[in-house]
């Protein structure tokens, strides 16, 4: 039996909340980098990783959100499935600030550490848009969406989210090229999605 859906709306802005405060929390810590008596210049100077894996990292989870309320302002009942496919996505979504906290302690070091901490950040954000695509799926299949949408829209919605783990993929092949050019394509990606899209809400707020 399908339920409402508003509860996995709060729900799901809670955690996503708690991830932000966490990644600023494990990110944007000083103290350490001045244990060494750096002055304060110095300090800030040299955790330039830790501020450019908040900023793409913030970008991404804001943009998470973003599509994660303009997706479930369709979504009008829940069921079993779809409860689950939202908790996985929220999963990957959470493991965001361990494995940008990981990316950012080793901008600097080898070139296989930058590719595996690479690689563990890609299966965090893959993992949360492929969750993406599984759960409108889900609830397009199983008609948990307002019954006057579109079906036009439904599918261009769809074909929207499909690009999400296709564009992730481009970007992380980068990192064989450059970890740090790699990195700003992350941030080149979420701007393109802040393009208004089909599902999207309109610019004048309607």
């Amino acid at each position: 039996m399908a339920r409402d859906a508003s509860r996995v709306e709060a729900f799901s802005d809670a955690v996503i909340a708690i991830v932000l405060t966490l990644m600023a929390v494990e990110l944007l810590q000083l103290g350490p980098a001045r244990m060494g008596g750096q002055e304060l210049s110095a300090a800030l100077v040299h955790e330039w990783p830790s501020y450019l894996a908040y900023v793409i990292t913030f970008a991404i989870v804001g943009q998470v959100w973003l599509t994660h309320h303009n997706m479930w302002r369709y979504v009008v009942r829940v069921d079993q499935l779809l409860l689950v496919l939202n908790l996985l996505l929220l999963l990957f979504v959470a493991a965001i600030p361990f494995t940008a906290d990981l990316l950012a302690d080793n901008l600097r070091g080898s070139a296989t550490e930058q590719r595996l901490t690479a690689a563990l950040y890609v299966g965090a954000v893959l993992g949360e848009a492929l969750f993406f695509n599984l759960s409108w799926w889900w609830a397009r299949r199983r008609r948990l969406l307002h019954p006057d949408l579109d079906p036009r829209l439904a599918r261009a919605v769809a074909l929207r989210f499909l690009l999400g783990p296709l564009l992730y993929l481009v970007a992380f092949a980068f990192v064989f090229v450059d970890p740090i050019l790699s990195l700003c394509l992350y941030l080149l990606l979420v701007a393109l999605y802040l393009v208004p899209g089909p599902g999207d809400l309109p610019s004048s707020g309607a």
